[in-house]
């Protein structure tokens, strides 16, 4: 299967990711897999680009990456996108996430509205519905960190790059 696009992704922290490993190991403890890509790490996806794209996409990132520090992401809620296929964690929308996610834009279409989320799984309707009441039974709402962002191409997946963002060593 050829590559067909990329994924301009921003990584929630190492305790975020233990924290949403977490919920998702329940759903794999009741049965539940899911057909989401394998060994992502939990993240806000900022934009969807086309494969000849790359060295701008990359070139942006380290730009950004010059510009941002780590900053928090409240991730309050849970939801579902329409059709019911996706379950995801939803970060309330601040001025933070929201500069961050215009410094990442390009001037391509994206095939949906931006909607902030980390997906936690991903499955057929009827499947979602029966995991949702394991998600809303272990979900609490957690104060995350964005602290790097990657591009990938997909499907298959190939990581192409990360940038860290800067410290904030004063809330650190």
């Amino acid at each position: 299967m050829a590559e067909k696009f990329l994924a301009l992704m921003a990584d929630l922290d190492d305790n975020t990711q233990e924290i949403m490993s977490g919920w998702y190991k329940t759903l794999t403890g009741a049965g539940f897999k899911g057909v989401q890509t394998p060994d992502l790490p939990y993240h806000i996806t900022m934009a969807i680009l086309p494969l000849e794209m790359e060295d701008e996409a990359v070139a942006r990132m380290q730009k950004v990456a010059s510009d941002f520090t780590e900053f928090p992401v409240h991730l309050s809620h849970i939801g579902m996108f329409a059709g019911g296929r996706v379950l995801f964690a939803g970060p309330e929308r601040d001025g933070k996430l929201n500069a961050f996610h215009e410094a990442l834009e390009f001037d391509v279409p994206q095939p949906h509205p931006w909607t902030p989320h980390s997906t936690i799984i991903i499955d057929e309707p009827e499947t979602i519905q029966a995991a949702l009441p394991l998600v809303v039974k272990s979900f609490k709402p957690i104060m995350g960190k964005i602290t790097k962002f990657h591009l990938c191409a997909f499907q298959p997946k190939r990581e192409i790059a990360a940038v860290e963002l800067k410290k904030d060593n004063k809330h650190n």
